[in-house]
Parts: structure tokens; C-alpha cells; sequence
């Protein structure tokens, strides 16, 4: 190569830092299921953060009464409400009723970012199992559902005790964050990052939400083991 074509290659543009994330702060978040121990643990968390929060029920009267409980400026209205109004979704709902929810919210959420941590488990003498959906994860349902949305997956292994408890200044864990596309999942990141204590750690796209999933279950046969409230830390990064 002469110095001239040295010259004339354009130099490579640096790697980005994984690490830079976007500002988040402005961001409406809605809470499908706010008024269950996930959901409503995570508005919490989130509001203390100073994120501005509302929480849905399929009753609104429900929505608020747990709004006025939580403070720190959480709203409550019903699920078609808190969609329309927020700019993230978080999906909290049970995973008996994921399905029909995210069916009947098709229009509302329409160009938001959801971020879906339902864990499709079922329940036995031995504990707690995972459930394979037909679509391969709770997350790859809510995406063949909401076709005009953008969907991502976080947010599983969270404890709701830890979440709910006021005393607790920070919970020490990480966030798995999966999605298709990388501006999504890091805006996922940044919103984990708001909660003192917590990081979102980018681990693949949608395919690979089963396994983050399911791993809930085996959190939840440490939990009875060993009286705990366990999270995860991905060393190394």
C-alpha cells in the first residue's frame, strides 16, 4: 500500500463503551401488574430513583389506592391508561393472564419500548418448574403480540420483598437485559442502573430468554433452601 492509499482509508471509528449508557431520567415509566409484589416493588424502586411512574391494574381504582401507598409521585390507572400515557412498559403481570393483556393492549402499546419479566412457571410438590410457551419464552410471545412495538426482556430475578421493603437503601444485583436491538436494551441498562445497587448487563437477544427465564426457578429453590433473597452478579464485566 502506498502513502497515498494509507491516506485515503478512512480511520476506524473506536469501539463504542459498553458502559456508556443513554440518560433515562425524563422517561415516563408504566407498570403493567403495578399492583403486584413485582410490579408494584419495581415502581418503588423506581420512583425513589426520582423516575416519574404510574402503575396499571385492570382496575384503576385498584391502581391508585396502591399509587397513594407507594408516594414519591406514583400515579395509578388502569392498564389501557398507563400505556397511552408511558414511554417504557414493564410487563409484570401474572403469567396466566400475559397473553390476554398484551393482546387487549396491542394499539396502546404501539411504538413503546416494553420490557417484559414475566417468568412462565408452574408449581409442584418438588418446587417450582419452568414452562416452555409455544413461542419459546414470555418474552418472544409479548414480541409475535405486539408487532409494532419494541420488545426487550428484564428485570427476573428481582426479589419483590427486597423491592418493597423501604429500608433497604440499595439492592446489590444484576439485571439481565435482552432485546434485538442495541439502543433498546441500553436504555433497559440505564433504567436498572437508576435503582442504587443495580446494573443491567446486555445478555443476548430474545431467543435467549428462556434460560434467563427459567433460571427464576432455580432462584426460588435457593430462596426456600437457604431463608434468602438471592440475585445474581455477572463477574468479569
Amino acid at each position: 500500500m502506498t502513502s497515498t492509499d494509507s491516506a485515503q482509508t478512512p480511520a476506524k471509528a473506536p469501539a463504542k463503551d459498553p458502559w456508556d449508557l443513554p440518560d433515562v431520567s425524563g422517561y415516563v415509566v408504566g407498570v403493567l401488574g403495578g399492583t403486584g409484589p413485582q410490579g408494584k416493588g419495581l415502581a418503588h424502586r423506581l420512583a425513589r430513583a426520582g423516575q416519574k411512574v404510574i402503575i396499571g391494574s385492570r382496575a384503576a381504582e385498584r391502581a391508585r389506592v396502591a399509587a397513594e401507598e407507594l408516594g414519591h409521585g406514583v400515579e395509578g390507572a388502569d392498564n389501557s391508561e398507563t400505556a397511552r400515557r408511558s414511554d417504557i412498559v414493564i410487563v409484570a403481570v401474572p403469567w396466566d393472564g400475559h397473553g390476554d393483556t398484551l393482546k387487549a393492549l396491542r394499539e396502546e402499546l404501539a411504538g413503546k419500548l416494553v420490557v417484559d419479566c414475566v417468568n412462565p412457571l408452574g408449581f409442584d410438590k418438588k418446587g417450582a418448574y419452568a414452562l416452555r410457551p409455544d413461542e419459546g419464552s414470555a418474552a418472544e410471545q409479548a414480541a409475535a403480540l405486539l408487532p409494532d412495538s419494541r420488545v426487550t426482556a428484564a428485570f427476573h430475578h428481582l426479589s419483590a420483598v427486597l423491592l418493597q421493603d423501604p429500608e433497604i437503601e440499595q439492592i446489590d444485583t444484576d439485571v439481565m437485559v435482552l432485546g434485538e436491538e442495541r439502543a433498546d436494551v441500553e436504555i433497559v441498562q440505564a433504567l436498572a442502573g437508576r435503582i442504587p445497587g443495580m446494573r443491567g448487563v446486555f445478555a443476548g437477544r430474545l431467543r435467549n430468554a428462556h434460560q434467563v427465564e427459567s433460571l427464576v426457578a432455580n432462584l426460588i429453590s435457593v430462596n426456600r433452601r437457604y431463608k434468602a433473597h438471592a440475585g445474581l452478579r455477572v463477574t468479569d464485566v
